[in-house]
């Protein structure tokens, strides 16, 4: 279970004193128990991964403006905890692969026009899953349905 290596690689951090490591871990686990006592739900797998993605994806964003304003603590800093999330991550998937998979969510769909892009995009999302972020899919939905 995801939840259980989260735990255990805190405590490993938290004795090797890996303070950025730890305090991402904290993080992802922070966020997790927030949505479940909201929802009032126990998350499965899927649902803690998409958590540790949209915390990837805002520290990948916060990078971009780092970058722009010229701050190489924080630059360092966003780059080791984005690393640290990606281990929890499914390996990305190409762009081939993408392209496949929403060409058979089109098909299966009967998509055919730009109109139909809402359709294809949420099953293509459901279907990829964390392994690639909305923006690349959304391209190659664009590309397929013109």
């Amino acid at each position: 279970m995801l939840k259980e290596k989260l735990l255990e690689d805190m405590k490993n951090a938290m004795k090797e004193k890996n303070t950025i490591r730890k305090n991402v871990i904290q993080m992802v686990r922070a966020g997790i128990l927030q949505v479940e006592k909201d929802k009032q739900i126990e998350l499965n797998e899927d649902q803690i991964l998409e958590i540790i993605a949209k915390e990837s994806k805002k520290r990948k964003d916060a990078l971009a403006d780092y970058e722009k304003s010229g701050r190489e603590d924080l630059i360092s800093e966003i780059k080791q905890e984005i690393e640290i999330l990606s281990e929890y991550l499914p390996k990305p998937l190409s762009r081939e692969e993408i392209e496949k998979i929403v060409e058979e969510v089109i098909a299966s769909t009967g998509a055919t026009s730009m109109k139909d892009m809402g359709i294809v995009m949420k099953e293509a999302k459901a279907k990829i899953g964390p392994a690639s972020d909305g923006k690349t899919i959304n391209e190659i939905v664009k590309e397929k349905l013109n």
